[in-house]
């Protein structure tokens, strides 16, 4: 197959999920093609079977805000017809989907789309009054429609208001990229004495409550000496950052920036924490399962999906901060417990394993193209 994908290059899950499985579906011997405004966050060296267009979009000073979506449609219907591909596949509604919808105009036809919502696109930028008629549009025209979660998916339902079927695929992690010599060596780094740590990872936007992080650590380090690993970037960290400083706990506490690859971090923590107000999936959560790692969360959108509690994870109402606390705490103070919860958190993110959910996108695509 001759696929094209599009999505935001950044470090979030959308991005992040989008790649991974462009260079999945690129193993199985498909020619994929990124078409993006910058190079994708996890693709790196372009390996064989990838290919990338950048869109570039002209800056004139009529343009207030330059129009991207036209210039992403233009891309789209040039590498479209030029590479003969077959199906674009596009990660976030807005504006992707649009401007593919726009592009199979443009050529007449052209190829199939598939739509994957990952959250914010619906429940934040696809419910604004502004967005939520082409929002609606652009679902109920495309291909195919898929959700990372049955939350997700029924809030699409309720919020959108469109009545056409929405395939639930969930994220996925590949289980290999958990080195154990790499997080060993994040582990001397973050705890030179050997205390616990903590460990927290998202791109820092007030949806994450990343003050509940710094507070959750606040009440562990009050039992017993521990540390915390804060990876990602974003624009509430110069708070988190103040939070930590103002409670004298700065020298227990290391902001590590956007870490790649971000497993070797993730896995040297015995507790991940995500606190979110919002999440469709949480992938984070299950990149830290992957490697090991239980988490204690909110049991808010996805999470309840992924995370069973007792089971490698806990999960708790937003905001309670004290009972994330008193979990955290208890974990640390059991060994052997904590060593069950690792086992358990691996053993539950093996059923999210890249391949049986590649497989599922891949007997979708086939689908599509009345392929065998």
């Amino acid at each position: 197959m001759r696929i094209g994908v599009t999505c935001y290059p950044t470090v979030g899950g959308s991005g992040v999920v989008a790649t991974e499985l462009g260079l999945a579906m690129a193993r199985r011997g498909h020619q994929v093609h990124f078409i993006c405004y910058a190079l994708p966050y996890r693709l790196g060296r372009v390996p064989a079977g990838v290919t990338f267009h950048e869109v570039t979009f002209p800056s004139y000073p009529l343009f207030q805000h330059p129009p991207y979506s036209l210039a992403l449609a233009s891309h789209m219907a040039d590498v479209a017809a030029h590479h003969g591909l077959e199906l674009l596949h596009v990660h976030y509604a807005i504006p992707h989907a649009v401007s593919a919808l726009l592009a199979k105009e443009i050529m007449g036809g052209g190829p199939k789309l598939v739509v994957t919502l990952h959250g914010t696109d619906i429940t934040v930028v696809g419910a604004d009054p502004a967005f939520l008629p082409v929002v609606r549009w652009a679902l109920d025209k495309a291909d195919a429609v898929t959700a990372v979660s049955q939350a997700l998916a029924q809030e699409t339902r309720e919020v959108i208001g469109t009545r056409r079927e929405i395939q639930v695929i969930p994220n996925f992690v590949d289980l290999s990229r958990c080195d154990p010599s790499l997080q060993a060596a994040y582990r001397r780094r973050l705890s030179p004495d050997g205390a616990p740590v903590l460990v927290h990872a998202s791109n820092f936007r007030p949806v994450k409550r990343v003050l509940d992080v710094v507070e959750v650590f606040r009440r562990v380090h009050e039992k017993l000496p521990c540390h915390l690993a804060m990876i990602g970037d974003g624009p509430d960290r110069p708070a988190a950052e103040r939070a930590v400083r103002e409670a004298g706990l700065a020298p227990w506490v290391d902001f590590l920036g956007n870490v790649s690859p971000v497993e070797g971090a993730l896995g040297a923590g015995d507790v991940f924490l995500l606190p979110s107000e919002q999440e469709s999936f949480g992938l984070a959560a299950l990149e830290a399962m992957a490697c090991g790692v239980p988490v204690v969360a909110t049991g808010v959108g996805g999470l309840p999906e992924l995370v069973t509690p007792g089971s490698g994870g806990f999960l708790f109402p937003v905001g309670d901060v004290e009972g994330m606390a008193a979990q955290v705490t208890a974990l640390l103070q059991d060994p052997q417990e904590l060593l069950k919860q690792k086992r358990l958190a691996r053993e539950r993110a093996e059923q999210f394993s890249q391949e049986k959910v590649v497989d599922a996108y891949e007997a979708l695509y086939r689908q599509l193209l009345s392929l065998p």
